[in-house]
């Protein structure tokens, strides 16, 4: 039996025993919604959270928000699946492709170039909601939202001299830490690495005791949080790093019509303030990286140019296999690949 269910049944239980009791007095019941994440207070998922909060009490709603943030309900892959079991309603995750491969194309190197882009083809009424929702639909899933993280790039840990920017010369015989999914393997491979994939709750103490020389698929907020153990942080920005808010779907259509529309009113205002300060958060994260002592360096043109020509040959065919030629040549559209 589910959360949902329990809280379903006992709610009938509470209104029976009140009509009984007072049979010309109605009583709205508050629906509850388990909103939880795995990451900490200074992520920009907690932001969203308490905007949203903030957001429904505005639009007047009745649903109570039960909040669990950092984790303690399970890394960001478990409550993923919570969401789509409803045990869990609503989260903010990254793409879990063990639930369908098809949800690595958020991972998709070199789509955008910088925030102007990203927020035109990730934002609010942007390209990729309408994919993500296709997609998520056969989960039991809705997307709220996308929310932006930033530009993902690679560090090197404390006592690691080399820092790698031309690929795939620079890179032979560096280990480095890869989420495990099929793309992130492909991604580092290509590039030159070892890949080593590894969940993100054992990266901290791999890069501490030298399991590990470097970590792919870092935006600066993780750089931050990791920075006494990092050395220097190479800005290859080969992916622009985002996550998607979702919401059981089954839940969403349960609601009252009139709750249901508040909630997603409310997800509209709070992507909109998000989007409206997520690269000034981006960009804070990365100068209290510079001010902590870690070493960034930003690629030249040429071995910039150099990387995108490495991943749109090896990696983008890659992911086609997987998502199919129509979505492939959506993307190539947008990346202004020829």
């Amino acid at each position: 039996m589910t959360i949902r269910t329990t809280l379903k049944s006992t709610l009938s239980v509470c209104a029976l025993s009140a009509a009984m009791a007072m049979p010309f007095t109605q009583s709205a019941q508050a629906e509850e919604l388990m909103l939880a994440h795995a990451y900490p207070t200074d992520h920009i998922f907690h932001l969203t959270s308490e905007t949203f909060t903030n957001q429904l009490k505005a639009q007047g709603s009745t649903i109570e928000v039960d909040y669990h943030p950092g984790g303690d309900l399970g890394d960001w892959a478990s409550i993923f699946e919570q969401s789509m079991e409803g045990v869990v309603p609503m989260t903010m995750s990254f793409g879990a492709s063990e639930y369908d491969p098809r949800l690595d194309l958020s991972w998709l190197s070199y789509v955008v170039d910088d925030w102007k882009e990203a927020r035109e083809v990730y934002g609010p009424n942007g390209k990729m909601t309408d994919v993500y929702n296709e997609i998520l639909n056969d989960l039991d899933l809705v997307v709220l939202g996308v929310i932006p993280t930033g530009f993902g790039s690679i560090a090197t840990r404390k006592g690691i001299d080399e820092v790698p920017t031309s690929f795939p010369n620079d890179a032979q015989g560096i280990k480095i830490r890869v989420p495990p999914i099929p793309i992130g393997i492909e991604r580092f491979k290509s590039f030159g690495f070892t890949p080593v994939p590894m969940p993100f709750s054992e990266l901290y103490t791999a890069l501490q005791l030298g399991t590990i020389d470097a970590r792919g698929t870092a935006p600066s907020v993780e750089i931050w949080q990791m920075r006494d153990v990092i050395e220097a942080y190479i800005l290859t920005k080969d992916y622009f790093e985002h996550a998607f808010w979702v919401v059981n779907k089954s839940w969403l259509e349960e609601l009252p019509a009139d709750e249901r529309q508040k909630l997603l009113s409310a997800a509209d205002a709070t992507m909109a303030k998000v989007w409206d300060e997520a690269q000034a958060i981006d960009e804070g994260f990365l100068n209290k990286v510079r001010d902590s002592g870690v070493k960034v360096v930003e690629l030249s043109p040429e071995d910039m140019s150099k990387a995108k020509k490495i991943l749109y040959a090896e990696e983008w065919p890659f992911m086609e296999k997987t998502v199919g030629p129509e979505i492939m040549t959506m993307m190539r559209d947008i990346a202004g690949i020829k």
